[in-house]
């Protein structure tokens, strides 16, 4: 198989042998893979991969179809459209993916879409829902709106009924924002004259949540999944102590195989169904070839994206 390969802070293309499915896990042959900060870290050697990843291959994300599965899964599985997160090795022509953590991915999405769901979508139902235990009439505040798990969060709150606003550092994108579903777009800047609100979800850091600790409701839950803005904040906490107020964080990479796999299993129950009928769908920012990871990368960075940054896989 081909690989996008981090040697030395660089990204090339690398010839490498194609994974083998254990006895309970399958190989995905891969039609896009997300770009995801993660990436971006990884290759600066911030964040390596857990035990068992690709030390060298990035990516967290990934969708295609399923080409060969191990000897003791007895789900249909071959041939099926899917999508899962991993925890490194999706930006590559194959994956290997346990087959309990595969997301069905409905037959008339895109590939390029179906490439940008499984980590943003995961990340963002496990952060309103799991821990952040969000219910329809509340308030929601979320930050960095306009990224991958910004723009699942908005549609994923607001198909559960909750009142979302959008948080972004420009104006730029509110109008799209709006359209995902945001019933208010505000800057950082304005977060303090806003109503109460029952949940933040926390995607900047230190740069919103300095402002966002004032603005939160009796027994509010603060859920801190990105710190791009800083991982450092002063926190009042005798405001916390008078408002009941929850604050915790969460990532997916470093849990479990059988974590994962219920996470999944949610995402496969309450997500897929309205992802099939398009209640939600992955916005897309621009697509790369594989062999343009360099340039995905670059761009990436860059600030003014709405969605996800995806890498093309052409099998």
């Amino acid at each position: 198989m081909q690989a996008v390969v981090i040697t030395d802070g660089n990204l090339e293309i690398v010839e490498r042998p194609t994974p083998e499915p254990g006895p309970y896990d399958v190989v995905v042959s891969v039609r896009a893979a997300g770009i995801n900060a993660a990436d971006l870290l990884q290759r600066q050697g911030f964040y390596p991969a857990p035990a068992g990843s690709p030390v060298d291959i990035p990516g967290l994300e990934m969708a295609g179809v399923v080409s060969a599965v191990g000897d003791r899964v007895t789900e249909p599985l071959l041939g099926r459209r899917v999508c899962a997160i991993v925890g490194g090795g999706a930006q590559a022509t194959h994956c290997l993916v346990p087959a309990e953590h595969l997301i069905f991915v409905p037959d008339d999405v895109s590939w390029a879409e179906a490439g940008g769901f499984a980590e943003a979508f995961t990340t963002a139902h496990d952060a309103l829902v799991t821990q952040g235990h969000l219910v329809a009439g509340e308030r929601v505040l979320v930050s960095g709106a306009n990224g991958g798990v910004g723009t699942a969060a908005v549609q994923i709150a607001h198909a559960l009924g909750a009142h979302v606003t959008a948080v972004t550092r420009t104006t730029q994108h509110h109008e799209q924002l709006r359209s995902l579903g945001a019933d208010a777009t505000i800057t950082l800047d304005e977060v303090s004259s806003i109503d109460r609100v029952d949940l933040v979800l926390e995607l900047v850091g230190a740069a919103n949540l300095s402002q966002a600790q004032n603005v939160l409701a009796p027994r509010a839950r603060i859920v801190v999944i990105g710190v791009g803005g800083g991982s450092r904040v002063e926190i009042d906490l005798r405001l916390i102590m008078g408002l009941r107020a929850t604050l915790t964080g969460s990532t997916l990479r470093a849990r479990s195989r059988e974590e994962k796999a219920d996470v999944i299993a949610q995402i496969n129950q309450s997500l897929v169904p309205r992802w099939t009928d398009r209640e939600i769908h992955v916005p897309v920012a621009r697509s790369f070839e594989l062999e343009e990871a360099t340039l995905a990368y670059e761009y990436f960075a860059e600030s003014g994206k709405f969605g996800k940054v995806l890498l093309r896989v052409d099998q």
